[in-house]
């Protein structure tokens, strides 16, 4: 007998998984309770590391059906979705997703719309990679420092040094300035 599983993952404990549950039953999916997976963690994180899809992998069967409500649920890395998503196929689980209408991603049809949409991810990807690093080179020729802003002014910068030189505490300095304790240990190994 097929059952129907839903994976529904979120990335940060503030979202909710709440959306996608009623996605999938407004698409016409009965899922039983014990079959709906949900997960809070970074869809950076490989689908079969991650514990909640791990768990979901050792109760589905062939012949079942995984429903999630766009790809990125699967994961952000193009190749692991990929990999998860033949692996599912190698199983005999069908894979469907809402936001390619339905579309069983372990059919014909399916393999194409991944394909086709992994290499626009790719290519998305490295156009991203491309525009910082010319954005950085950029900013770099102009002169303009790039990173964080210093959280101590060069004022305090000496005073801190002074007052270490005198003998007072790194940990007492952190306090006072409202910075990290390591902030103020890196002033104390530059003086030395």
């Amino acid at each position: 007998m097929s059952r129907t599983f839903l994976y529904a993952r979120v990335s940060t404990a503030d979202q909710h998984t709440d959306n996608q549950l009623l996605e999938v039953q407004a698409a016409g999916f009965t899922i039983q309770p014990r079959h709906i997976i949900q997960e809070t963690v970074s869809g950076s994180v490989p689908a079969a590391e991650r514990p909640g899809f791990a768990k979901l992998l050792d109760k589905l069967d062939e012949g079942d059906k995984l429903v999630v409500t766009k790809l990125d649920r699967l994961g952000r890395n193009t190749t692991d979705v990929l990999a998860t998503v033949a692996g599912l196929a190698e199983k005999g689980v069908e894979v469907h997703c809402l936001a390619l209408k339905g579309v069983d991603l372990t059919s014909a049809a399916g393999k194409l719309h991944m394909t086709v949409l992994a290499a626009v991810a790719a290519f998305e990807r490295d156009l991203l990679i491309e525009r910082t690093h010319a954005g950085l080179a950029r900013a770099k020729a102009e002169g303009k420092k790039l990173g964080r802003r210093d959280s101590l002014t060069d004022a305090q910068k000496a005073e801190i040094r002074a007052k270490l030189a005198a003998g007072a505490s790194a940990r007492g300095l952190a306090k006072d300035y409202g910075v990290s304790h390591p902030t103020i240990l890196k002033l104390s190994q530059v003086a030395a």
